[in-house]
């Protein structure tokens, strides 16, 4: 029986939390979790203004009472003066893990040469792993899964096939994932055998 992971979801803006249109970020993510992940899922929703002590409270809350197992944020990224969710998410960190920002910036530089301007961060507080995602569902799926070839496999690695094991060095559940849209990568000798 696979453990139950519980996930943040904190979408940042201004004009969807103030109703001026419908988020898109968060029904996104909850779709692509479903569809990838095996672990049953306990799933907390966040729509947040750009603020940055909003944004850090918000994280604080997820991971010290919460207590999420992974938080992924989507929105304010960027290089804008109200673009702070970097900023809040390197406010709360205990640990900077700089792999995650290097690479969704890798795999959208195939798309759009402005991917450069992106801030994005992972880090970690506690025994938490945050995330900053883009706030397009499309850029959304292409970080999460990375770039794959006319038969489905990987060409560039997208960043979620790494956080199945980071959640377990932080010793969280164990995340299973379907390999046909993330195969999450661990050593040999941290992959549990199937049940019998």
């Amino acid at each position: 029986m696979n453990e139950v992971l519980k996930i943040g979801l904190v979408s940042v803006s201004d004009r969807a939390s103030a109703g001026v249109y419908a988020d898109k970020g968060i029904p996104a993510l909850q779709e692509w979790l479903a569809a990838t992940l095996l672990n049953p899922l306990d799933i907390v929703t966040r729509l947040i203004p750009d603020e940055q002590a909003q944004i850090e409270a918000t994280l604080k809350e997820l991971v010290d009472e919460a207590g999420c197992h992974l938080v992924l944020t989507t929105g304010g990224t960027g290089p804008a003066k109200r673009d702070v969710t970097p900023d809040a998410t390197l406010a709360i960190a205990d640990r900077e893990m700089p792999g995650f920002g290097e690479q969704m910036r890798q795999i959208s530089l195939h798309f759009v040469p402005t991917a450069i301007l992106s801030r994005q961060v992972g880090v970690i507080r506690k025994q938490t792993l945050i995330i900053n995602l883009p706030g397009q569902p499309k850029s959304i799926k292409e970080t999460l899964e990375g770039l794959k070839d006319a038969g489905g496999n990987p060409r560039v690695p997208g960043i979620f096939a790494a956080v199945p094991y980071c959640i377990q060095l932080l010793e969280g559940p164990y995340v299973e994932t379907r390999p046909e849209i993330v195969r999450a990568f661990r050593p040999k000798d941290a992959i549990r055998p199937a049940p019998i």
